[in-house]
């Protein structure tokens, strides 16, 4: 995550803290700290609105793609706490004018824009909700944050529209709803390249699919992904995937694993001829060649090294690459990885297969790479789970987190929950057994 953008959504978030408490003659504090959680969810959910637009430029300002749809979910989920944080204390000061209708009007629309967006987070980051359900919540959320914006402006304030914090906040609000309306527009409206699909094509039990371009074809950098958006069948959804193979023609191909609804039935429906619309490229998952190199793969998360590897210079440093995989039989992409691997000599490649009993760790990581494993840059591509455990396990072998970058391999996640209780049942346990052993043991004299 690039810390400008944090810095810069954090930024924006207090202006308006500065402008309601420089207020003269306001004496209901708790009120007006309540009116400050009502501007500053509306910003976080302009920032929400914004983010997820893929346009130029978002990026860049805050990292990699899949990062950016991180900071999308968590600056609605602050948001939603602010909301309700707003809604809790109340926001109404005495001396502000007598009740219209107008107001009673806006207060009705905050209340919708309240329960509306609560239920649509809980729809958002519940993971077991179907895709085109969770799809359908994004959307409606838009609509009931134009629904919260109307609220701000007809609300009785203790300021103006015309004052600073109306019009700061206000331009947020409008910010907010260009974006939405932007992502409601038909997607051949909005920037994309034009493919066919030229060969499909088994791996391993993954779906390997090449698409042709229609006019000029993208151009991505190895490592990078497009958001791809198939035509017919009824699969219009526009999923992000990881380019698997670029050739110079601007041809490109992706490899996909049926993990999800989505992701099951496109050997199914997809045709030769069909025309795909692919927006990017994206991401900042990037071979840095300066210096020794750890890759890590797991599964489909293959694919960015692939292109990785077909690109290693001869004189490029000591590459090892570890294909983490169920077995032979199903693992994409396998012979052409060591046949790249069998014709670059900086480029080893070690197999982990858990159907032989093989499970991947960090002491077999640094069994095979040697003592220049702690100064090596290590790369992961694969589920969250294992990057976790390894990039706390590399740490024992010099790896610091600033040597290990990862490609978000679940863009739909959830909060944490359970890593939360997790956590928290952790430090419980700890508090109380250092209670247990600082408690003095009684002594023979105080004991009847």
């Amino acid at each position: 995550m690039n810390p400008i953008g944090l810095i810069l959504i954090a930024a924006t978030v207090l202006v308006p803290a500065y402008q309601l408490f420089s207020l003269p003659g306001i004496t209901d504090q708790a009120a007006l700290f309540s009116q400050y959680l009502g501007l500053a969810a509306l910003i976080l959910m302009a920032w929400s609105q914004m983010l997820s637009t893929r346009l130029p430029g978002i990026e860049h300002l805050f990292g990699g793609l899949d990062r950016v749809y991180i900071l999308h979910k968590w600056t609605g989920i602050v948001a939603m706490g602010a909301v309700l944080m707003h809604d809790t204390i109340g926001a109404e000061m005495r001396g502000l004018g007598r009740e219209t209708a107008l107001n009673d009007f806006a207060e009705s629309l905050g209340e919708i824009s309240l329960y509306g967006l609560l239920l649509l987070v809980l729809i958002s980051v519940a993971t077991f909700i179907p895709y085109h359900l969770w799809k359908w919540s994004h959307k409606a959320m838009g609509a009931l944050f134009a629904v919260g914006a109307l609220h701000f402006f007809l609300i009785t304030k203790p300021f103006a529209m015309t004052d600073p914090a109306g019009l700061y906040t206000g331009s947020f609000c409008v910010a907010g709803i260009v974006a939405y309306l932007w992502m409601l527009l038909p997607h051949r409206l909005r920037p994309s390249y034009r493919y066919k699909i030229a060969k499909l094509e088994t791996t391993g039990g993954a779906l390997a699919i090449t698409l042709a371009p229609k006019g000029k074809g993208i151009r991505p950098l190895p490592g990078q992904f497009g958001v791809l958006r198939f035509t017919g069948a009824g699969i219009n959804e526009p999923h992000p995937f990881s380019f698997s193979k670029i050739d110079y023609d601007g041809t490109v191909c992706v490899t996909v694993k049926a993990l999800g609804d989505f992701t099951s039935t496109l050997d199914k429906v997809l045709r030769i001829g069909q025309r795909v619309r692919v927006e990017g490229p994206f991401g900042k998952f990037r071979y840095a060649g300066k210096g020794p190199e750890v890759w890590i793969a797991g599964g489909i998360g293959i694919t960015p090294f692939l292109v990785w590897a077909e690109n290693l210079k001869a004189e490029s440093e000591p590459v090892d690459l570890f294909y983490c995989i169920k077995s032979r039989t199903v693992a994409p992409h396998l012979s052409e990885i060591e046949k790249l691997a069998a014709c670059r000599p900086n480029l080893t490649l070690h197999i982990v297969a858990s159907g032989e009993g093989q499970r991947i760790s960090a002491e077999m990581i640094s069994n095979a790479v040697g003592p220049g494993l702690s100064r090596a840059k290590v790369s992961f591509c694969g589920p969250r789970s294992l990057q976790e455990a390894l990039k706390k396990g590399l740490k024992h072998y010099g790896v610091e987190n600033r040597q290990f970058q990862n490609e978000e391999f679940e863009f739909r996640s959830g909060i944490g929950i359970k890593r939360l209780i997790k956590w928290l049942g952790g430090r419980y346990l700890r508090f109380r057994n250092r209670n247990r052993r600082a408690r003095p043991s009684p002594s023979p004299e105080n004991m009847t």
